[in-house]
């Protein structure tokens, strides 16, 4: 399983939002510039976890992000599951693309499907404070104060 540049993003803004202290604000500029990533792709992550209720935005001057609630009450697994566009992991998991000749007799698709759901079940287990006990290294890390 390969989780997209999409997910990666999200987490890594959860994990960020998560270090800093529950009432600072945050700018998306300030996490793009922390992970060197594009401020472009950051605005429609911050837009989706916005809308999912993972953070919220204060607009206007001195605006800014940051989680809407409690580290501990963001789990990983859920994250992934809305911010994947799917879970794919072969032709025949999608019924409307599958042109496998074998999709009918193989046993593999059961197997892989197995091992998705084990994938989230551990995925499940953790939230993003589970990511945040060396919160000050991470911070220094990215530079911030």
């Amino acid at each position: 399983m390969r989780l997209t540049v999409y997910t990666d993003y999200s987490l890594r803004t959860l994990i960020f939002l998560g270090a800093k202290e529950r009432e600072q604000l945050t700018t998306i500029q300030e996490i793009s510039d922390a992970y060197n990533i594009s401020k472009n792709h950051l605005m429609k992550v911050t837009h989706q976890l916005g809308q999912l209720g993972y953070i919220e935005t204060i607009r206007g001057r001195g605006g800014g992000i940051r989680l809407a609630k409690p580290a501990d009450e963001i789990g990983i697994g859920e994250v992934v599951r809305q911010t994947e566009e799917d879970f794919h992991l072969v032709e025949c998991f999608n019924p409307e693309s599958n042109l496998c000749k074998i999709a009918s007799a193989c046993q593999l698709k059961s197997v892989l499907h197995e091992a998705l759901l084990a994938y989230l079940a551990v995925l499940d287990q953790y939230t993003i404070a589970d990511f945040l006990q060396n919160k000050n290294l991470i911070l220094s890390l990215l530079r911030q104060p």
